[in-house]
């Protein structure tokens, strides 16, 4: 089918703008190895339609054209399909933009259950997006036990950081079952101009959900990377001045191990659901947030995994690199979340679980309200926009090195309201982060209605024993819950009780 039959209301509009400092980075990593991936991904799993049958491929390019306009960036592509030189390519609207090329239709074989949709998202999620197209790709999968259904999205993380944290795979989401196809909208919106990002409470729920970088940070690499071109001189010394403010304020060198080390193409992806009060029950008893529970966790996986290696664990812990939301509970919903990356130290030496988690609370704390290296980070990307694009590229590649970080940990907190699409709900959200080259292992969490979904990545080829990770990830909640249990047991004015040690790791 051809895609453009949908398109005729965005017929003679054209948009171009440079590609930022910050977004230029993930394309430059791809371009330095191809085993890197710079693209984030959802699967968003349906109940099953009244008639039984998934919405066609037909059916999901209507309902994205009505709603497209308010994504201009999704019918854009690279002017050029690679970075480097004096200057970056600009988005320009792709002429030949073939909506029907961007959707695709799976089916799972039988049985249809949580193996088979994770090998198929597996390959999925391993193949890069055509950079002479816009860079984004939707698949409905059918086939999944008892008639459930699902939307799958990659996009590549330039575009995502482009358009404001809004991606294509939120634009389908409704706050009703019956919500009519068309765009949110405003009673002022001007005919046949995109409305704006702000309108609606499905943008609202999605930009809460996204947790990306601010428009504001973006504008401004943009800005100084412009500067940089009439300065040059002053951009060698901005970009020298960046890097060393990672070497020296931000990071010691992240230790050696098995989780950092040449890595392929292929990917493996797996999925493990707990409860959202689950984690709220242990944060509320031993003190922290929900996104320390979350890296406590990990830590624990990650540990055991070492372990079941016979690898020596890091004294000074295993180096996260967390995209951390610094925005107040009271402007959840407010527009432009404000992100920055936080280097924290995964305490994996300690085995005793309850200090490991208090450990890992600790650490986190004292990073966000030191404020130095969420500020020194923002400083980088800022300083970094200084520099063309030749030199860029180094910076970029420097800010991904494995020396800086061993695993990325993200942590996204959703809407605990039941979303919908095709009048079906949706129940589970699977979330994929990103796999720079030399980084076998990442891990995203997103929690939706309820559950905290731990979208874990790796390299296929040197990552085989993953489900070890994965056990411990669920069998570290129920030890994290048990002392949470009996911290709450333990009357105000008695002595603290010692923490049980941790099982050996490896063992779920």
């Amino acid at each position: 089918m051809n895609g453009n039959v949908y398109l005729a209301g965005f017929a003679g509009r054209t948009m171009s703008e440079h590609l930022t400092a910050l977004d230029a980075t993930f394309l430059e990593l791809e371009e330095a190895d191809e085993s890197a991936h710079m693209h984030i991904g959802l699967i968003m799993v349906f109940d099953p339609r009244p008639d039984g049958r998934p919405p066609s491929r037909e059916e999901l390019c209507q309902h994205l054209a009505s709603r497209l306009r308010q994504l201009p960036r999704y019918r854009q592509r690279l002017s050029e399909p690679h970075t480097g030189g004096l200057s970056w390519p600009e988005w320009e609207d792709d002429p030949a933009f073939d909506l029907g090329k961007h959707v695709a239709r799976a089916a799972l074989p039988a049985p249809g259950g949580h193996e088979e949709m994770m090998e198929w998202a597996s390959g999925f999620f391993s193949q890069r997006l055509d950079r002479h197209r816009p860079l984004w790709e939707m698949a409905i999968v059918e086939g999944l036990a008892g008639g459930r259904w699902a939307l799958a999205t990659k996009t590549h993380h330039c575009m995502v950081d482009g358009v404001g944290a809004i991606d294509i795979g939120h634009l389908l989401l409704d706050t009703t079952p019956d919500a009519l196809s068309t765009p949110d909208a405003t009673p002022d919106a001007v005919p046949g101009a995109p409305p704006p990002l702000s309108a609606g409470p499905l943008a609202r729920l999605a930009r809460a959900w996204a947790g990306l970088l601010p428009a504001e940070t973006m504008l401004h690499a943009a800005q100084m990377g412009a500067h940089g071109m009439l300065h040059p001189r002053e951009a060698l010394h901005s970009a020298r001045s960046a890097l060393d403010i990672i070497v020296r304020e931000e990071l010691r060198a992240a230790p050696r191990t098995s989780l950092n080390g040449p890595i392929g193409t292929r990917r493996r992806f797996e999925v493990v659901r707990v409860p959202l009060a689950d984690l709220k029950e242990i944060k509320s008893s031993l003190g922290g947030t929900i996104n320390d529970v979350v890296l406590a966790l990990t830590a624990s996986g990650l540990r055991a995994l070492l372990v079941s290696r016979g690898e020596a664990l890091p004294p000074g812990g295993l180096r996260a690199m967390v995209r951390m939301n610094v925005r107040a509970a009271s402007e959840h919903l407010a527009l432009g979340n404000r992100i920055s990356s936080l280097f924290v130290e995964l305490p994996v030496a300690q085995d005793d679980p309850v200090r490991r988690y208090r450990e890992t609370v600790a650490l986190s704390q004292a990073l966000k309200s030191g404020g130095g290296q969420a500020d020194g980070t923002t400083a980088v990307i800022e300083l970094a926009g200084l520099a063309p694009p030749v030199i860029h590229a180094t910076i970029a590649q420097a800010l991904y090195a494995t020396r800086l970080f061993n695993v990325t940990v993200t942590n996204v907190p959703g809407p605990q309201q039941t979303l919908y699409a095709f009048g079906t709900a949706l129940r589970e959200a699977y979330p994929l982060v990103t796999l720079a080259a030399e980084h076998t292992v990442g891990d995203a969490a997103a929690s939706y209605d309820g559950s905290v979904f731990f979208g874990v990545v790796a390299d296929r080829d040197t990552v085989p024993d993953l489900d070890v990770l994965l056990s411990t990830l669920g069998a570290s909640v129920e030890e994290l819950r048990s002392a949470a249990r009996t911290e709450q047991a333990v009357p105000a004015n008695a002595a603290p009780r010692r923490s049980r040690r941790a099982p050996a790791a490896g063992t779920a």
